[in-house]
């Protein structure tokens, strides 16, 4: 396993969506491996593929050392994940994200979703999250689709956290892990 480097906003392969994966390999595998690596070493909840530079639809998650929810779900990788349906209930909660470093603000979403994905082994799977598990997949597909988090925010909102990304774009906001500069185009 090795850790790889997160890019940061503005590089142009956060704005795009993402490839479905047909079939696993090693390579994959690896990939995979690399992903919960670079996860752990940053901190993070959760990842997505295009943070570390590639385009296929994967993410990881990572809830279980959080006392944010009552029900203690695994380190888990979703392959091909997508959103089937949301609960009516939305809520606010604080984000942030390994690409957007020092960036946070209240993000309102559904507090439940249900998901289909891919497993490990390429079976599929149908999750019913809740609570924080629900809102990092809900941030973390986002990205598969080239969103970020801030793109949710009120339009007052957005206005004052541009400052904060010009200084990523230029370089005067570096986060505590790896990272790649952002390809400002």
């Amino acid at each position: 396993m090795s850790v790889r480097p997160v890019y940061l906003y503005n590089h142009s392969l956060l704005r795009q969506k993402t490839n479905q994966i047909d079939t696993m390999t090693d390579e994959i595998k690896q990939f995979i491996a690399d992903m919960f690596e670079t996860m752990n070493n940053a901190s993070g909840i959760g990842l997505a593929a295009n943070q570390v530079g590639d385009n296929r639809s994967i993410i990881v998650v990572d809830v279980s050392d959080t006392e944010e929810d009552e029900v203690v779900f695994p380190p888990t990788v979703f392959i091909n994940p997508i959103i089937e349906k949301y609960s009516d209930d939305i809520i606010d909660y604080e984000e942030g994200c390994l690409s957007v470093p020092k960036l946070r603000d209240k993000v309102f979403r559904p507090d439940a979703v249900r998901v289909k994905y891919l497993d490990k082994d390429m079976n599929e799977q149908i999750i019913d999250a809740e609570g924080l598990l629900a809102r990092v997949l809900q941030h973390e597909i986002d990205h598969l689709n080239g969103i970020y988090f801030f793109d949710r925010l009120s339009a007052v909102r957005k206005t004052l956290a541009q400052g904060k990304l010009r200084k990523i774009m230029r370089g005067d906001i570096i986060p505590d892990y790896e990272y790649l500069l952002s390809d400002i185009q």
